[in-house]
């Protein structure tokens, strides 16, 4: 029988997934969502493109069923890190700007000109960027986690891992698929499928869903107009159509289309320190306009409110289609199976930023369309597969050409003119008592041919005298455009040599032809940077009163989105380079139920440009060029199949050394990107899966320890020296969100009870080490070691006709920031100096506020299904 007619014949096209789409994204390699894994041979995974039991691959994988999944209520991919030792997820200024990191390894995404560490492939089609594939992901069939370097198949910018998802396929079989779910916060969700055959040949799935959400922050609007006294909503919708089309026995179509919306106001973040700006804020803003400080301005206690005056909408549009087409060659090619994917993806976001995190007015974006970005994206990926009794061989070619625009925009604030005279008076009066602290000294600075005198005056007066110069416009200040292209190109190969009915070596090579160019557009508007062109214009009567300070007022008055060097700049960069990446591979299998392996995988992160305003002092960086990536991955691991083959026990050894590591770390006035020597992570992944001899009872987890340190470097080594001062901590430190130990489980019960109802529980726990979550590693940003809670209670029909289901996340409520940040224009937290500790650092001299975005907080309601 042909492929093709087994798959009409079966109860869902699902059930033999990998064997007409040999990759990832494909039909489902699962049993039926009925028919889950009861042993560890009903494992199936893609990781190298063709289907295979999970324990015969020499990849550390975490292969996640569609029960585990739903148990442990996931729906997007944050929530997936509850099941996955050793993964972080965060989310940062808005829902665009979302990173997942593996074994300490990650790009910070608030700057699309980065690509990422951790490669997202939803069936088949690669995800450039980590927030384009944050969506709801609707039915699932199994998601693969792979860890470490994954360059050879799935391409360049992968090289801390993978997360491939595969969703449910169309089925020959007619069903219908329905769940609504209500919870606190306003929670309320709906959606629905529905599955079968147009015609003999012709299969369709269709799926639907929307969820809304009230806001988990609760924000002080301070001086206004912000309307909204929440923030961190939901309100997405997401629709998702499929073909199967089977036209003969030897060819197979899945064709995709989807379309999903977010349009929510996100994200707020809250003062974890506020520090001695706080006078300032709290002088210009109804109310206290940020949270007071602490005793000493130490540390504050958690809490959900923050303070924002101007909105922080964003609306999110993504939509793609997809064809993948799979073709069995005649007998007389040797069998093999040509595989065909092609893409076609935009993704678009508008969004509105509080940039300062205050009841303030100082700085903003408008969600008016000049704040955002968009990526377009055109893949085409070609597979030629084969296998025989001696070799399972791989070729292919894939090619993309990517375009990303970004629009940028400042305003400016009534309060910013005062607020930033009131941190320079400030400055000045630390060191001179007796020059007075002013909302009105920036005039002092900006009056037309000040002379020194003049200046002495007016700084000893508050602006009294010998000022009136001019101030920062009120209103849109900034207006940039920036438009990156690529083109890639990628031939590679994987194949495995069965040398001995027990021993493989797998060699796979890849070479990668990257082309990129910029163009962007610099502007200052309304006016904007003639304050920072009159204060140039007094240099010299600036630094002959105030001497060595004189720089650092001059910068702050030109700081990025102020500077004149800016105003009608235009760039036009383009660069190309290839790279060679690859694996070696030796698995040894003992006896039936032990596998040993040994790897060395090399892998390849693209360069690329830093789409921002980037100066060194108050001189626009001539190039916005980074360099690629790269990491060399050792591993060796047994992978062991026991007690009847009814549980796993796998652990591995790895060993990462990138080079050139792609460092985005803010420095409280604008994200610069940094090529980092060297970064090392070192450790052990262990993995458990147990199918209990307790019918329908079984238990899932794992353990990641992680030593993720930076090399030794110096201001030498740095693309930009000038950016070692704020780097400074780094040299021989742990990596952000590196924590040492970081540990999961999970516990799934679920049987018939009689009278045709079934029940069961579930619990997911994860565990996190400390780690720090700063770029760069600034002592406030340390989050404590935490553990967190999902469970599940649920009662239904036998055949699943209907089932309730009463959950929660979160269940200890437990208190946990994201990502932690230096609050614009609040403080210092570096010195120009190096510190007696060697660093540029010193604890008693850091007047930096800290703002963190924070975790979610406890969430529970219901879910009713209904399946026919």
């Amino acid at each position: 029988m042909r492929l093709t007619n087994l798959l009409r014949t079966t109860v869902s096209a699902a059930v033999v997934g990998a064997c007409a789409f040999g990759i990832a994204g494909a039909a489902s390699a699962q049993q039926a969502p009925q028919e889950q894994p009861t042993t560890i041979d009903d494992i199936i995974v893609t990781a190298q493109k063709r289907e295979q039991n999970l324990q015969d691959v020499p990849i550390v994988v975490t292969s996640l069923s569609q029960e585990v999944l739903q148990d442990a209520g996931v729906r997007d991919i944050k929530d997936l890190q509850i099941l996955t030792p050793g993964m972080t997820v965060t989310s940062t200024s808005s829902e665009a700007s979302t990173t997942a990191r593996i074994r300490g390894v990650g790009t910070v995404g608030d700057n699309p000109g980065l690509e990422s560490s951790v490669g997202v492939v939803i069936d088949g089609v690669y995800r450039s960027r980590n927030s384009v594939g944050f969506g709801d992901l609707g039915e699932l069939a199994r998601i693969e986690v792979l860890k470490g370097p994954q360059g050879t198949l799935f391409g360049k910018n992968t090289s801390a891992g993978v997360i491939n998802i595969i969703t449910e396929a169309p089925s020959f079989t007619p069903g219908f698929n329905a769940e609504l779910t209500a919870g606190n916060y306003g929670q309320m969700g709906a959606s629905g499928s529905v599955t079968g055959p147009i015609s003999d040949t012709l299969a369709f799935r269709l799926y639907a869903g929307r969820r809304v959400r009230n806001g988990f922050m609760n924000v002080d609007t301070g001086d206004g107009p912000r309307p909204e006294t929440t923030d961190g909503n939901q309100d997405f919708g997401t629709v998702r159509g499929q073909l199967l089309w089977l036209p003969n026995d030897n060819v197979s179509i899945r064709m995709i289309a989807d379309y999903s919306s977010r349009d929510e106001f996100c994200c707020i973040g809250t003062q974890i320190r506020t520090g001695p700006t706080y006078p300032f804020v709290d002088g210009l803003s109804n109310g206290t306009g940020q949270r007071p400080p602490a005793a000493g301005f130490g540390a504050l206690p958690f809490s959900r409110t923050g303070f924002a005056n101007r909105a922080d909408g964003q609306e999110v549009e993504d939509k793609g289609v997809s064809i993948e087409a799979n073709i069995d060659m005649p007998t007389f090619l040797g069998g093999s199976t040509l595989t065909s994917v092609t893409s076609l993806r935009r993704w678009t976001s508008s969004l509105g930023q509080d940039i300062d995190y205050t009841g303030a007015d100082l700085l903003y974006r408008v969600q008016d369309g000049d704040y955002g970005y968009e990526v377009d994206n055109l893949t085409q990926e070609f597979r030629l597969a084969g296998s025989n009794d001696r070799l399972d061989w791989l070729v292919g070619l894939f090619a993309t050409k990517e375009d990303i625009g970004r629009t940028d925009s400042y305003y400016f604030g009534a309060d910013y003119t005062p607020y930033l005279s009131f941190v320079l008076s400030a400055a000045l009066n630390r060191a001179n008592p007796a020059l007075p602290i002013s909302p009105n000294d920036i005039g002092c600075f900006t009056r037309t041919a000040q002379t020194a005198p003049g200046l002495g005056a007016c700084l000893g007066t508050g602006g009294a005298v010998s000022g009136g110069g001019i101030g920062f416009v009120v209103g849109q200040g900034v207006e940039d455009q920036y438009d990156q292209q690529s083109e890639s190109i990628a031939l590679f190969t994987n194949n495995s040599w069965h040398v001995t009915e027990a021993f493989d070596i797998t060699l796979g090579l890849r070479y990668t032809m990257d082309d990129k160019s910029l163009v962007a557009q610099q502007r200052n508007v309304n006016g904007n940077g003639n304050t920072c062109n009159a204060a140039l214009a007094n240099a010299g009567a600036i630094g002959a009163v105030l001497g060595a300070s004189a720089p650092t007022i001059l910068g702050n008055i030109c700081l990025p989105w102020a500077n004149s060097a800016f105003t009608n700049r235009n760039i036009s960069e383009s660069f190309d380079d290839g790279e060679l990446s690859g694996t070696v591979k030796a698995s040894y299998r003992l006896n039936p139920s032990i596998l040993a392996y040994v790897s060395y995988a090399r892998g390849y992160k693209s360069f690329g440009y830093n789409l921002d305003r980037v100066q060194s002092g108050i001189t626009p960086t001539a190039s916005l060029l980074f360099p690629s990536e790269v990491v060399d991955s050792y591993e060796a691991g047994v992978k062991m199949t026991l007690l009847s083959r009814t549980l796993l026990l796998n652990a591995t050894y790895f060993d990462q050394t990138f080079e050139d590591f792609q460092l985005n770390t803010f420095l409280g006035t604008a994200f610069v990107v940094e090529s980092i020597p060297e970064l090392t992570s070192r450790g052990v992944d262990a993995d458990m899966v147990w199918f209990t001899p307790i019918e329908g009872l079984s238990f899932q987890g794992g353990v990641t320890w992680t030593d993720a340190n930076y090399g030794n470097f110096t201001a030498a080594d740095l693309t930009t020296p000038g950016n070692f001062p704020q780097l400074s901590l780094l040299p021989g430190a742990r990596a952000s969100f590196a924590p040492e130990w970081s540990a999961t489980g999970s516990v799934n019960f679920e049987r018939n009870m009689g009278n045709g109802l079934r029940a069961g529980f579930s619990l997911a726990a994860k565990y996190m080490g400390d780690y720090n979550t700063g770029s760069d590693l600034l002592p406030y940003k340390l989050q404590e070691a935490f553990t967190t809670v999902n469970g599940r209670i649920m009662v239904g029909t036998e055949d699943e006709r209907w089932t309730a289901e009463f959950w929660v996340q979160n269940l200890t409520d437990e208190e946990y920031i994201q990502v932690a940040y230096n609050a614009p224009l609040q403080g210092s937290a570096f010195q120009t100096t190096v510190q007696p500790n060697g660093t540029y650092y010193n604890p008693a001299l850091d007047t930096q506020t800290y703002d963190a975005f924070l975790g979610q907080p406890r969430t529970y309601g219901a879910t009713l299904r209904f399946k026919y």
